[in-house]
């Protein structure tokens, strides 16, 4: 297993400032998933990572070695695209031993790696077909395989599941942490899915034009992001934001409405304009009305299986509820709600960073 620093890193487009000063520090066999919205710089990072992108300033280390100006051959990786890229003329075993092959790999060392990476992508059956006779799912596990086969200790995946429907997407997604268990190869993987990132990743890097917004753990990231963005980006349903006025004895004005944020594990003292944010889950529904609580009026109310999404308003501000379908239907046009303020996430109007 290779661990994986970069310091400082800066890539420029033309005048455009793709990558700024990025540091990130990766142990041997973590998880790591880069995620951001389109054009934030994730796949950028990740092909400089690679050597397939150019970097203008800072460094690049790969197990102990410095490798910024390493060629991507020499670079001890393995990578996966999005568009699977497997050679459409050769079956899936020359596509899984072609690397292999060119490097003068024992030929029987290829077929030991070869079957036994097959085995457990369970893909063996499909050895001696060709690309264009295999689905989306399998293609992309051949993908996985071709660079399994070359016993890497870093792999990189670019949205390796975004051409998969959302059931094989699921499926796949299982396959990856299973595989991870077993290899214990450290792996970079790139997406905009926060499912994905959720569920696979031992720590995630949240990006943002160019930035690391935050590097946490997934459930650091989502109980206590560390700015407005990454509140609203991680999680689903998202989180709701209320804006407000923060004074100086930790009550909390929006409109009439007065709040004391007494519990709140504030992180640096501030009065002034806040933006309060609320995960769904953290609000409920008072049904003794002789409890006290916060009067809203009922918006509309999204069924989702297990669980209904209700919105509501107050001062005329919206936010969202996760309520038991049953305790929904029986909601009216207003309702009484109390916020779980401990739970709550709030930030700095003007900076956006979490307080």
């Amino acid at each position: 297993m290779s661990g994986i620093c970069i310091k400082d890193l800066n890539k420029w487009h033309g005048p455009l400032h793709v990558l700024q000063s990025i540091d990130l520090q990766i142990d041997p066999g973590e998880f790591i998933v880069l995620l951001g919205p389109s054009g934030c710089g994730k796949s950028t990072l990740l092909n400089a990572i690679a050597g397939l992108e150019p970097i203008n300033s800072g460094s690049i280390d790969i197990g102990g070695t410095d490798v910024t100006d390493v060629d991507p051959s020499r670079r001890g990786i393995a990578m996966v695209f999005q568009s699977y890229a497997l050679y459409p003329t050769m079956s899936v075993r020359k596509n899984l031993s072609f690397g292999l092959t060119v490097n003068k790999v024992p030929k029987a060392t290829i077929n030991e790696r070869v079957h036994r990476v097959a085995k457990m992508l369970q893909i063996e059956s499909y050895l001696d077909r060709k690309p264009a006779a295999l689905s989306g799912g399998q293609r992309q596990r051949v993908a996985i395989g071709r660079a399994l086969v070359r016993e890497s200790s870093v792999c990189l995946f670019d949205e390796p599941l975004s051409n998969l429907d959302a059931k094989l997407r699921t499926e796949t997604r299982g396959e990856l942490k299973r595989l991870h268990a077993s290899l214990g190869a450290t792996m970079l993987y790139v997406t905009h899915d926060q499912i994905e990132a959720m569920t696979l990743a031992t720590r995630v890097a949240v990006m943002k034009g160019g930035r690391v917004e935050q590097y946490a753990p997934p459930e650091e990231l989502y109980e206590r992001p560390a700015t407005l963005f990454v509140a609203g980006f991680v999680g689903s349903p998202s989180m709701s934001f209320l804006q407000a006025t923060l004074n100086s004895d930790r009550t909390l004005d929006f409109g009439s409405l007065s709040l004391d944020m007494g519990a709140y594990p504030f992180t640096a003292p501030m009065s002034g304009k806040v933006v309060l944010g609320l995960r769904p889950e953290h609000i409920t529904i008072v049904e003794d009305p002789s409890q006290r609580g916060i009067d809203v009026t009922t918006l509309f109310i999204e069924p989702m299986g297990a669980d209904t999404l209700c919105w509501f308003e107050v001062e005329g501000q919206k936010f969202s509820a996760r309520l038991n379908p049953v305790l929904a239907r029986t909601l009216g046009k207003t309702a009484r709600v109390q916020f779980a303020l401990e739970r709550a996430s709030l930030f700095d109007a003007a900076t956006e960073k979490r307080i």
